[in-house]
């Protein structure tokens, strides 16, 4: 099957069209993270930097840290961004660029997404590493995409919408991370549980400053666990990075430093110095 271009779209240079890549720039291991200054300090961390490149809101390292060849992408915020990136690796790990055709041997990519979050368990600190186990996408990414859900998933999804009154006309859906790409951060410093997945920062995450909200859905989502999986954050990629990932062959994992508590109302002054320890963590783990 060759792709046509008004499809499979590329740049002058042949490359993927959005990120700006061609495959050799890329790891079989990637950092994903939203901010642009944050593949900076990421890759501070790194002995060696082989590549650099930047297009729109997506920058983009490969180097080596500790004889590990890594690259770190920014994908900027939300999950449209997160179905471009996702898709765009899976060309470039898949898919020929100069036939446009998919490549015999396939390839999995194993994706880590670095960001930070708002906590949902009134007792869990500012500054905690949360590890997502499952997202609650309250986006609509997956759907427009043949995504095969778990029975596990099916019914865990069930019982949270029949517990918590989201707005008409929201239709969440309930993906897991990859179990053992997630088990290799998993360790006394992390708190793990459900990450929610909103499409915006205001509203979709239940904050009012001058335009009313419809109801107060999120209080009923604050100190709440299924199937004892608690609830644990907010954030804004996830859900389309579990669904898109899995479904294409590749695993995916979020790992978040909690900068604010919706509960309690704290928010972190200065979560610089953890930001730092959370990178360090995730590289000798990957």
């Amino acid at each position: 099957m060759t792709f046509q271009s008004s499809e499979l779209v590329l740049n002058k240079k042949g490359q993927v069209y959005h990120l700006g890549l061609s495959a050799e720039d890329i790891s079989d291991k990637i950092i994903l993270v939203g901010d642009q200054d944050r593949v900076e300090l990421v890759t501070s961390f790194f002995d060696t930097i082989e590549h650099k490149s930047r297009h729109r809101e997506f920058l983009s390292h490969t180097g080596t840290y500790k004889g590990k060849r890594l690259t770190v992408l920014s994908t900027g915020i939300g999950t449209d961004n997160i179905d471009i990136v996702v898709n765009e690796l899976d060309i470039l790990a898949n898919i020929d660029l100069k036939s446009k055709q998919i490549i015999s041997d396939r390839k999995s990519l194993e994706l880590v997404r670095i960001g930070t979050c708002g906590i949902l368990q009134s007792d869990i600190p500012i500054h905690q590493f949360i590890l997502s186990s499952h997202s609650l996408g309250l986006d609509n990414v997956a759907h427009y995409y043949s995504i095969q859900f778990t029975e596990h998933e099916s019914k865990l999804l069930q019982e949270i919408v029949d517990f918590v009154p989201f707005p008409d006309k929201i239709e969440p859906y309930l993906i897991s991370a990859n179990h053992a790409l997630t088990s290799r951060f998993h360790s006394e410093l992390t708190k793990k549980g459900i990450t929610l997945t909103a499409s915006g920062f205001y509203g979709p995450q239940g904050r009012s400053i001058r335009l009313p909200l419809k109801n107060q859905w999120r209080e009923s989502l604050e100190d709440s666990s299924f199937q004892d999986i608690p609830v644990m954050n907010f954030e804004m990629e996830s859900s389309a990075l579990f669904a898109l990932g899995r479904s294409l062959g590749h695993s995916c994992t979020t790992i978040c430093l909690g900068i604010a508590n919706r509960p309690t109302g704290d928010f972190s002054k200065d979560y610089s110095k953890d930001m730092n320890e959370l990178i360090e963590y995730v590289l000798k783990r990957f």
